[in-house]
């Protein structure tokens, strides 16, 4: 049985290394396809990060599909069922590296245009693709740099969709107009070292604190509104002892981190976190890092057509929930355009034997095309 468009792709892009920033070449594919559908590529490289912007048509409105092809390293070589960047379809699951997060969709997307244009290639407006090799990693010089030249040369875009893959169970399962935002917090208690058997001579932080860190666990900030679930803190690393077995120590580090909704604030956050920590004893020092702020898209003719089109396509009604962790459509919300993420199940992104399932990818495609024909015909 021969095997579909979609899936031939997806193997091509998995079989290339690209960790991230690294692109391997994964670009390269996709402008030659696109090439050949009449787009103007625009390769933009920043620094280690490889970006490609591509566009069709002239005009409003104007269509985005936006992902990233690079990948997060494999983990343990041995634990998979077969090389990670050998693309190995198992049991009707293809099988590698990247394959659902997210070469998958983008593979999905490049074959839904070549399918719409081939049928409709005076389309309305433009249909664009924005990927780049730098989402995995810091996200420095990739979708936040292409978005600031195109705000340069007074690009509008109208929809995004980002290809990610958020479905939860079942695919398509969930539309994701936002994101949480990401606080760390990194605190060091310090107590007094000493051997153990002498409790009272010394003080150990790891008893001092062990309340505390539980009472940081059961902060409320909010409920959950808006598809986001509530606010919530994880303890992510402790860290404490000298190496030896008869040796209090003399600190206790602890790092922590919160994902929050936009009903709440990093001031909010801190003040009620340092709150908890004065109630102990033991001095303490803590520092903050932020990472992505909380965003969410409006809603308006992207969503309606993306939940029209799984439900024509899955006879299932795609749930709007911002659950999991972000992207760069934090980045794309806020030129303005509305933006909605739909992709492959999240069930086994940056596992060992990540994997999907074939029909998935195909179903995925047929979604992207239904969308493009209510917006773009």
């Amino acid at each position: 049985m021969s095997e579909s468009k979609t899936i031939v792709l997806t193997k091509e892009l998995v079989a290339r290394p690209s960790i991230t920033p690294n692109d391997a070449g994964c670009q390269e594919i996709i402008s030659a396809r696109l090439l050949k559908l009449g787009f103007s590529i625009d390769s933009m490289v920043f620094a280690d990060t490889t970006n490609l912007w591509a566009s069709h048509g002239t005009g409003a409105p104007h269509f985005v599909f936006a992902g990233h092809t690079d990948v997060v390293p494999p983990g343990d070589l041995s634990l998979w069922r077969c090389d990670p960047f050998t693309p190995t379809v198992i049991d009707g699951n293809l099988y590698g590296r990247g394959v659902a997060d997210m070469k998958g969709g983008i593979a999905a997307m490049l074959v839904a245009v070549e399918e719409f244009i081939k049928d409709n290639p005076q389309h309305s407006g433009t249909i664009s693709f924005l990927i780049t090799s730098d989402e995995e990693g810091p996200a420095h010089n990739g979708t936040k740099k292409v978005l600031e030249q195109l705000q340069a040369r007074n690009i509008q875009i109208d929809w995004c969709l980002v290809g990610e893959p958020g479905s939860q169970n079942n695919l398509a399962d969930t539309l994701k107009l936002g994101a949480r935002g990401s606080l760390t917090g990194s605190v060091v208690f310090t107590g007094k070292q000493g051997h153990v058997g002498y409790p009272h001579k010394a003080n150990n932080p790891i008893h001092a604190t062990l309340n505390t860190l539980h009472n940081l666990t059961a902060l409320k900030w909010d409920e959950p509104n808006n598809g986001f679930p509530a606010s919530s803190l994880q303890i992510t690393n402790l860290q404490a002892g000298v190496g030896a077995e008869n040796v209090i120590p003399e600190t206790l580090s602890c790092q922590f981190n919160i994902r929050f909704a936009p009903s709440t604030t990093p001031t909010q956050l801190k003040d009620s976190i340092v709150s908890v920590l004065n109630s102990q004893a033991l001095p303490f020092n803590i520092d903050w890092r932020q990472g992505g702020e909380p965003f969410l898209s409006k809603q308006g003719q992207l969503t309606a057509a993306c939940a029209k089109a799984v439900q024509e396509i899955l006879q299932h009604t795609p749930e709007v929930s911002n659950v999991g962790g972000t992207s760069d459509a934090r980045f794309i919300v806020k030129t303005g355009c509305e933006t909605v993420e739909i992709g492959l199940l999240s069930t086994t992104i940056h596992a060992i034997n990540e994997h999907v399932a074939c029909k998935d990818l195909d179903k995925l495609t047929e979604i992207y095309l239904q969308i493009l024909k209510k917006l773009m015909l």
